[in-house]
């Protein structure tokens, strides 16, 4: 089994493996956790396993052509969308960021493209409206699973068909950057709504304030369809354990979890025991709101 190289968690950052080579070492199944697939020696490693197919899911790694043709069968990708919808690194959190009520699970054969290769199978599932990233991907992990047996079951029978991916309806799920993850006010509610449940778990979304120097991280908001009196975006128009309200470029946000640095994630009135908000006071914007955008 491949996986990527053990990773640092938690407040001491320590090494830690993945729940999936943790999984692997009990079964007995041996462990390759190459920096590259690109070196020689790692893929005549690969080579030697002889493998019907090699089965990918969140590897995080570009597989160079001579991995792509080490199986019989080639590589098979679990890919979270609908594609040719949200082809890339972070599918899931765009397609909720983007305000998609529908996603899904592609099994496709990879080829040198950016999850271009051609579909096997493909199934739809609803995006819940307060769904977030974290169990939107616990669903479609599940589902992923499932349809990959089907997949491999069908590969043996010899009736799998590839089919050409569309070539309309391209769109690309980037990498999500550090840079994101601060509010634009200055958008409608319902997107920095869908903008906080698409990073949740990670990266979550910032909220800074003038008179702090660390950012209070935003985990869970609803927008409301209330006029903010003209109010200009990222003001406070009301802090209390009724609600914690901010004007946006249209409607308005009602923040109900946060955590400020160094805390943990509190509901509303939790944190606002902890840490005063008055109305009338501000949450800035990024110095280049364009770079906060969400994508379509």
């Amino acid at each position: 089994m491949l996986t990527r190289a053990d990773q640092p968690a938690g407040r001491g950052q320590k090494l830690q493996a993945s729940p999936v080579k943790k999984r692997a070492l009990q079964a007995g199944v041996p462990v390759l956790q190459p920096r590259t697939l690109r070196d020689p020696e790692v893929q005549a490693q690969i080579a030697a396993v002889d493998a019907d197919a090699i089965i990918v899911a969140a590897y995080g790694l570009i597989l160079p052509t001579e991995v792509l043709r080490a199986a019989r069968h080639g590589c098979i990708n679990i890919h979270a969308s609908l594609l040719p919808r949200w082809r890339g690194a972070a599918p899931i959190q765009r397609a909720i960021e983007a305000g998609d009520r529908t996603s899904g699970i592609t099994i496709m054969q990879m080829d040198e493209g950016l999850d271009t290769g051609p579909m096997l199978s493909a199934r739809e599932l609803p995006i819940g409206p307060q769904e977030s990233a974290a169990s939107l991907h616990d669903r479609l992990a599940e589902l992923g699973a499932a349809m990959i047996v089907e997949a491999l079951e069908a590969l043996q029978a010899g009736t799998l068909k590839p089919v050409a991916q569309p070539t309309q309806g391209v769109t690309y799920a980037a990498k999500i950057t550090k840079s994101e993850t601060m509010l634009d006010w200055g958008l409608p509610a319902d997107r920095l709504a869908d903008k906080v449940r698409a990073f949740d778990p990670f990266p979550g979304t910032q909220l800074r304030m003038a008179r702090i120097a660390e950012p209070i991280k935003l985990w869970r908001a609803r927008a409301l369809a209330l006029p903010s009196a003209g109010a200009q975006p990222g003001t406070v128009l009301q802090a209390g354990d009724d609600g914690l309200l901010v004007a946006c470029g249209q409607g308005v946000l009602s923040l109900l979890e946060l955590q400020k640095p160094g805390g943990r994630r509190l509901a509303l009135a939790d944190f606002l025991r902890g840490f005063a908000i008055q109305a009338g006071e501000r949450f800035l914007s990024p110095p280049d709101p364009a770079a906060d955008r969400p994508p379509g």
